[in-house]
């Protein structure tokens, strides 16, 4: 059983399968790269989930198969949510996680640690011959100072969860990351969804 991810981001699909794969064991996420190339869509709705429906309407239109497709991004309160749906792109073209990281922190530098508040905010689109189905997931937190941890990517190194407080999204196990963040909720409410379409 095969399902389509428009995302060329290796540790985005491995997440996205891991969940699946709870309610559809025999799940394949092809990405990007698995796939013949078609021109992807430039996101430029003004939210989470009109960017991830973007995706996923040209992902079904292109492959065939049912499709999913995340947006996702860090919201600040001091920035008045941004960077937001602009998380990726946030310090220019083209994409870098380390360059974002730099900018954020540059940007927050003057900023005391009780207003340093943000969200992690995700919606998850899925596609499919029958209609389309949208889910969405958040995470409550702050960002700190300086950058730790390698695991996770974008500004996971930044970032510290209110549920798991000490230790940066980045420096989390992967299961404790997955049961807390935006893109696990936002996929746990879609997983059932796609398993009743697909079955």
């Amino acid at each position: 059983m095969k399902v389509f991810l428009a995302s060329r981001n290796a540790k985005k699909i491995e997440e996205m399968e891991r969940i699946l794969r709870e309610h559809l064991p025999d799940i394949e996420v092809l990405g990007l790269d698995d796939v013949e190339a078609y021109d992807e869509p430039v996101e430029d709705q003004p939210t989470f989930e009109g960017n991830a429906l973007l995706k996923a309407r040209a992902g079904l239109a292109a492959t065939g198969l049912p499709s999913l497709a995340d947006d996702s991004g860090l919201c600040v309160d001091a920035l008045n949510g941004m960077p937001g749906v602009l998380s990726a792109r946030w310090s220019g073209p083209p994409k870098d996680d380390d360059r974002n990281n730099r900018l954020l922190l540059d940007q927050l530098a003057d900023v005391p640690d009780d207003r340093r508040t943000a969200h992690f905010q995700c919606a998850v689109a899925f596609c499919h011959p029958g209609g389309e189905e949208l889910t969405s997931g958040v995470m409550p937190g702050h960002v700190i100072r300086e950058t730790r941890g390698t695991g996770g990517f974008g500004y996971d190194v930044l970032f510290v969860a209110e549920d798991r407080p000490g230790l940066t999204t980045a420096e989390l196990p992967r299961a404790d990351k997955d049961e807390i963040s935006h893109r696990g909720w936002a996929l746990r409410r879609m997983a059932p969804i796609v398993a009743r379409i697909l079955r």
